[in-house]
C-alpha cells in the first residue's frame, strides 16, 4: 500500500510500492479458532458465510440428484412416496432459506461492501458476526425438525395440509423463522453502512453497481421479512394447536396463506437475483474494458425491481379463486418487472458492444447468465399471462422457469463472483483453462436439465409426483442426465479451487486490471482494508477512458 494520506483513484498514477510488515492481511491477522470464531472483520465473517452456504449447497445438490435417480423410471426406483415428498422438501428448503438467498449477500456482500466503499468495516460489527450465528441456529434447528419427523409439505409450507400433516413441521417452520432474523440484521447493517460509511467523493451515483443491487436487496430483506416470519409463527401454531386460522370449516382461510406467503416470496425472488445482476455489472465492464453503459439506468432499475416486486405476487395465484380483474393487474404489475430487467439486459449488451472483451472464466459465466435470465424471463412473462399459466400453473413448465430464472441466475452470479472476486479473497489464481472447462460443463449441464423439464410441463406432466406415465421417461432420463453433468462441473470447480487455495500462484494486487473500487486495497487486503487514513475517491468506478486501451496500473 501507499504511505501517503490516500488511497489512489481508479486511473490515477499509483505512487511507490512499499511493503508495510505491521499491516498483515487478514487471513493471517490471528490464526487461532477462537479469532475466527469471535471475529468482527465483515471479510472473516464473509468467508465463513462461504464456508456453509457452499456446504449446505452440497447437501442441497445431493437431494436434488438423489430426486433425479428417482425419476429415471415411471414407478418406485429408489425410495418410497414417502421419502420422495421428504426429499424433494429438503433439496428446496435447503437451496432456497440456506444456500440462495445468502449465498451473494452475505457472503461477497460482507465482503466487497466496505472495500468498495472505502470503508474500514460494516456500520455495525458485532452485529453482522451475530448475524452468522443467528444463520446457523436457524438452519441446524431446521435441519433438526428435517432429519427427526422429516417434513413433507414441500418448502412452501401450503396449508390446510401443513397445518395437519403428522411429519414434524413445527422445528422446521421455527428454523425458518430464526434464519429470517439474520436476512434483517444483514439488510439494515448493509443500509446504514451505505448511508453512513461512503468514502469521501463516493456519492450516491458514485457508487459501484454491486452495492446498488445489495443496497436495493437489503430494503427487501428488511421490509418483506417480517412477513414471512409472522407467517411461519402463525402456521406452526396452528399445527401444534389447531387455532383454524387457515381452516375454513372454523372461519379461517387457506388462500390467506398463499397472500401472505407469496407477499415475501415473491420479493424474495430479487434477493436472489438482484445481487446477481449486480455482480454482472461488476465483471461486464472489467472484461469489456469498458464504462458501464447506462450507469444510473441499471442503477434506478435495481431500486425499480425492488419496488415493483412486492405488488406482483399475485401472479402466483391464478387459479387461486382471485378475480379476473385482480389477475390481470398482478399480470401487467410482472411484466413491468420484466422492463426492469430488460433495461439491464441491454445495458450489459451495450458495454460489451465494441468492447476489448477478455473471455476469462468469469466472463464465460456472464454469458450464461445473459441466456439463462433472457430465456428464463421470457419463460416468466409467459407464466404472467393469466391463460398460459392456467394450464402450465402446478406442471413441470414451472418448476424448470424457476430453476432458470433463479437457481440458473443465482449460481452463475455466485461462480462468476467467487472466480472474478478470488484473487481479492485470498491472494491467488486459479487455472483459467478447467475454470472454463467446468464453466462450459454447468452451463451445457444446467440446460440439458431443465429444458427437458420445460417439454415435460409443457405436455402435461405435474410437478412433485412420485410416479409419471410411461411416455415421460425419456425427457425424464436426459433431464437426469443433464444434473450429472452438472454435477461433474461442480466437482471439477471444487478440486482446482482447492488446489489453487493451496498451491496457487500469487495474484498480485489487481489481476484482472480492473478499475473497480475494491481493487485499490492490496490482495488479500489487510484487516482494515486500507493502510492510513480513509481513501478518496475523485472518478466513477470503471472508469475506462479508452476501452482498447485502458491505462491501469499494473498488476502487483
Amino acid at each position: 500500500m501507499t504511505p501517503s494520506s490516500s488511497i489512489a483513484a481508479p486511473g490515477a498514477t499509483p505512487a511507490p510500492e512499499e511493503h508495510h510488515d505491521h499491516h498483515p492481511n487478514y487471513l493471517v491477522d490471528g490464526t487461532t479458532i477462537k479469532s475466527w470464531l469471535l471475529t468482527v472483520d465483515h471479510k472473516r465473517i464473509g468467508l465463513m458465510f462461504l464456508f456453509w452456504v457452499l456446504l449446505f449447497f452440497l447437501v442441497g445438490g445431493i437431494f436434488a440428484l438423489l430426486i433425479r435417480v428417482e425419476l429415471l423410471t415411471p414407478g418406485p426406483t429408489i425410495m418410497d412416496a414417502m421419502t420422495y415428498n421428504r426429499t424433494f422438501t429438503l433439496h428446496g428448503l435447503v437451496m432456497i432459506f440456506l444456500f440462495m438467498i445468502p449465498a451473494i449477500p452475505a457472503v461477497f456482500g460482507n465482503f466487497m461492501l466496505p472495500l468498495m466503499l472505502g470503508a474500514k468495516d460494516v456500520a455495525f460489527p458485532r452485529l453482522n458476526l451475530l448475524s452468522l450465528y443467528i444463520y446457523l441456529a436457524g438452519a441446524v434447528l431446521a435441519l433438526w425438525g428435517m432429519l427427526n419427523g422429516g417434513l413433507d409439505t414441500g418448502w412452501t409450507f401450503y396449508t390446510p395440509y401443513s397445518a395437519h400433516t403428522t411429519a414434524t413441521v413445527a422445528p422446521v417452520l421455527f428454523g425458518a423463522f430464526i434464519i429470517g432474523f439474520s436476512s434483517i440484521v444483514t439488510g439494515i447493517n448493509f443500509i446504514v453502512t451505505c448511508h453512513t460509511m461512503r468514502a469521501p467523493g463516493i456519492t450516491w451515483f458514485k457508487m459501484p453497481l454491486f452495492v446498488w443491487a445489495i443496497y436495493a436487496t437489503s430494503a427487501i430483506q428488511v421490509l418483506a421479512t417480517p412477513v414471512i416470519g409472522l407467517l411461519l409463527v402463525l402456521v406452526t401454531v396452528e399445527n401444534l394447536f389447531g387455532f383454524g386460522m387457515f381452516d375454513p370449516a372454523r372461519g379461517g382461510d387457506p388462500v390467506l396463506f398463499q397472500h401472505l406467503f407469496w407477499f415475501y416470496s415473491h420479493p424474495a425472488v430479487y434477493i436472489m437475483v438482484l445481487p446477481s445482476f449486480g455482480v454482472m455489472s461488476e465483471i461486464v465492464a472489467t472484461y469489456s474494458r469498458k464504462n458501464i453503459f447506462g450507469y444510473r439506468a441499471v442503477a434506478y432499475s435495481s431500486l425499480g425491481i425492488a419496488f415493483v416486486g412486492f405488488f406482483a405476487w399475485g401472479h402466483h395465484m391464478f387459479v387461486s379463486g382471485q378475480s379476473t380483474f385482480a389477475g390481470g393487474l398482478f399480470g401487467v404489475l410482472t411484466m413491468l418487472v420484466g422492463v426492469f430487467t430488460a433495461i439491464k439486459v441491454f445495458n450489459w449488451v451495450g458495454t460489451v458492444y465494441k468492447g476489448a472483451v477478455e473471455f476469462k472464466t468469469p466472463f464465460a459465466y456472464f454469458c450464461g447468465f445473459l441466456f439463462f435470465t433472457v430465456f428464463g424471463g421470457m419463460t416468466g412473462i409467459a407464466l404472467g399471462t393469466v391463460s398460459l399459466d392456467v394450464a402450465w400453473h402446478d406442471t413441470y413448465f414451472v418448476v424448470a422457469h424457476f430453476h432458470f430464472i433463479m437457481v440458473g441466475a443465482t449460481i452463475m452470479a455466485f461462480l462468476a463472483a467467487l472466480h472474478y472476486w478470488f484473487p481479492k479473497m485470498f491472494g491467488r489464481t486459479y487455472h483459467e483453462g478447467w475454470g472454463l472447462v467446468s464453466a462450459a460443463l454447468i452451463i451445457l449441464g444446467f440446460n440439458a436439465t431443465f429444458i427437458p423439464q420445460f417439454l415435460l410441463g409443457n405436455n402435461g406432466m405435474p410437478r412433485r409426483y412420485y410416479e409419471y406415465p410411461e411416455r415421460f421417461q425419456a425427457l425424464n432420463v436426459a433431464s437426469t442426465a443433464g444434473a450429472t453433468l452438472l454435477a461433474f462441473g461442480f466437482i471439477i470447480i471444487a478440486m482446482y479451487l482447492t488446489y489453487a487455495l493451496i498451491y496457487g500462484k500469487a495474484s498480485g494486487k489487481n489481476p484482472w486490471r480492473s478499475k473497480g473500487y475494491e481493487w485499490l486495497s492490496e490482495s488479500p487486503p489487510p484487516t482494515h482494508n486500507f493502510v492510513g487514513p480513509q481513501p478518496v475517491f475523485p472518478e466513477e468506478p470503471h472508469f475506462y477512458v479508452d476501452p482498447k486501451k485502458a491505462e491501469v496500473p499494473d498488476a502487483v
